[in-house]
């Protein structure tokens, strides 16, 4: 079997031409070749959103500006590009590297951690792992600080060039049991790590947390020095505040801003401000916090945004300042199988605070759009997409309604497929049928704490379909192959197909949702070439076969896609949807 080059560059899309960069990181251990082998011709998403109906008009962007499961965002300038990096959980490769000139179009350079076995995810629930990466530069170096839950621990990774290679993790023995750090580097150059952990004395109660300051030695790459707790529950202890997280400080006309999340994940999410003349506090809260938070609308508003909050600020080139933060689009009022995506705002200041969003102000979906990079010139009112995005061969979307289709004639992976937990063989194989996409299958079910072979993309849109042609299995019972929608081990559907007897084959619909899987619908035919169908609209998802090209015919409709919802499956994740084997 030819070996994968696991490197996952850019290519494959339609709207976008292959890039087949050279591999800079290790490669799996072969698959053993008599497992049993799926093969897959192409595979096709396209969002279908009603928000996104409308084109962004010229000198505006479209919310949000990374559709789908990108959550926990951090952002960095370098002269006039941005970086921003974001949680990935347990999915590999980890921690995407994004650049932009305008903070808008952004595009995907690498990853921080792309090499099999740099963290070990095995046994662990898809939302456990990488929790909130922050992304920062100082003297040319970049740095990403992130906690590794159960996996590792909070970690330091360095590189010189933001595209990669990034360094192996650097351990940082002291924050055992916190989450969340960030980086500050003060204009005397002494480097601070914030992040959140349990207060002096402990917890008084479920969500109380603190946030910590320590000094970082760069050179020895360890924290020194006394550890110092600036915040104990948030804002207002005497209001028993939950979750303060997502700790990062700034410098603004002498003041030293702290900007945390405070709320809790859901849809009591915010973002609170204080400040200080030193780092190390004392720190007096905002008298109009929270500066950012949804919670205080009416839920039944029309394309409502909620769970608004973990948010980072950036200035631009021009003086001006933005902030990007997690926010999820919720259908019927709680559910969202989109997870937390990443939004954009200007911010305001008064008085020297920061504001992202006035209290009682909806988060727009379309915005005036920065007057910097190519935002502004996509502004004079140059061709778009529906996303905004300029019209451009070259340019992949990531807002907006949008069609993408991989027809598996590159020989390495496009960028946005991702696998559950880190891959221990290459069983992902672009190479030994060119123009085919072969899948090695693994035992390893849907419902396994470990890798199995399933390719995932994220579900970017309320409303979707992602297809697929198959060719049909030559011998039967070995191998089950198609498409799977997937939030976690405990909550997915898997659209496959088998081989029965050597004329029949058997499409079926299996059903996760707790701990028992069922077989909901089947049906036998024939045929070599198969394609298959998931469509969602909001909660009504319905799953659909074509054998020799004789026509869509459902095999089971109206069936209830809120159990791919972050409510109901529980954690931190989206749903992702994609290609999929099983051994049998």
């Amino acid at each position: 079997m030819a070996a994968l080059a696991f490197a996952f560059a850019v290519s494959g899309y339609a709207a976008e031409p292959a890039q087949t960069e050279p591999s800079r990181i290790s490669k799996p251990t072969p698959t053993v070749a008599l497992n049993p082998t799926a093969y897959f011709k192409w595979f096709q998403y396209r969002g279908q959103d009603a928000a996104f109906e409308q084109a962004a008009p010229p000198g505006t962007y479209r919310n949000p500006v990374l559709a789908g499961f990108y959550p926990d965002p951090s952002v960095t300038r370098v002269g006039d590009t941005f970086y921003l990096v974001n949680s990935t959980f347990t999915f590999f490769p980890g921690i995407p590297v994004f650049a932009s000139r305008d903070l808008v179009h952004w595009r995907q350079i690498g990853n921080v951690i792309d090499r099999p076995r740099e963290l070990d995810f095995d046994g662990k629930d898809v939302s456990r792992g990488i929790f909130a990466p922050t992304i920062r530069h100082h003297n040319g170096l970049f740095y990403v600080i992130t906690t590794a839950v159960d996996s590792g621990g909070n970690q330091l990774y360095v590189a010189r060039n933001p595209a990669g290679p990034w360094s192996d993790p650097i351990p940082l023995a002291g924050l055992e049991g916190g989450i969340d750090p960030s980086l500050f580097f003060d204009e005397d150059g002494k480097a601070y790590v914030l992040n959140n952990g349990l207060p002096q004395g402990g917890s008084k109660y479920e969500g109380h947390r603190a946030i910590w300051i320590q000094q970082l030695d760069l050179g020895a790459r360890k924290l020194v020095g006394p550890r110092k707790m600036l915040i104990n529950g948030g804002v207002n202890l005497a209001k028993k505040p939950i979750w303060i997280e997502g700790p990062h400080v700034y410098k603004h006309d002498g003041w030293y801003l702290l900007m945390c999340a405070e709320g809790g994940t859901s849809t009591q999410h915010s973002e609170v401000v204080l400040r200080a003349r030193s780092p190390w506090g004392p720190f007096k809260p905002f008298k109009g916090n929270p500066i950012l938070t949804q919670r205080d609308l009416p839920p039944d508003r029309l394309n409502p945004i909620t769970n608004a909050g973990h948010a980072d600020l950036v200035e631009g080139p021009d003086g001006t300042w933005w902030a990007v933060f997690l926010a999820s689009r919720p259908y019927d009022g709680v559910h969202y199988n989109t997870g937390r995506e990443t939004f954009l705002l200007p911010v305001t200041w008064h008085d020297g605070w920061p504001i992202i969003l006035p209290a009682g102000k909806p988060i727009p979906y379309v915005v005036t759009a920065p007057k910097f990079g190519d935002a502004n010139s996509n502004a004079s009112g140059g061709p778009t997409n529906a996303s905004g995005a300029p019209a451009s061969a070259t340019y992949t979307p990531t807002t907006g309604n949008f069609t993408l289709y991989d027809d598996f004639k590159s020989p390495v992976l496009n960028q946005q497929w991702l696998y559950v937990r880190t891959p221990e063989t290459n069983w992902a194989d672009l190479t030994q049928r060119p123009g085919w996409l072969s899948i090695h299958a693994l035992r390893a079910g849907l419902d396994s704490l470990q890798n199995m072979s399933f390719l995932a993309r994220r579900q970017q849109h309320l409303s979707y379909d992602a297809s697929t042609e198959i060719e049909a299995p030559a011998s039967p019972g070995n191998v089950s192959v198609g498409l799977a929608a997937f939030q976690n081990q405990d909550y997915w559907y898997f659209l496959g197909l088998r081989r029965v007897s050597a004329e029949r084959v058997q499409v079926f619909l299996e059903k996760r949702a707790g701990k028992q899987t069922e077989t909901i619908a089947t049906t036998d035919m024939t045929g070599d070439l198969i394609e298959l169908r998931i469509s969602a609209r909001a909660r009504d998802y319905s799953f659909y076969f074509n054998a020799g090209a004789t026509g869509w015919k459902p095999l089971k409709e109206h069936a209830d896609g809120s159990i791919l919802s972050t409510d109901v499956a529980g954690g931190f994740v989206g749903a992702m949807v994609g290609p999929y084997a099983r051994a049998d």
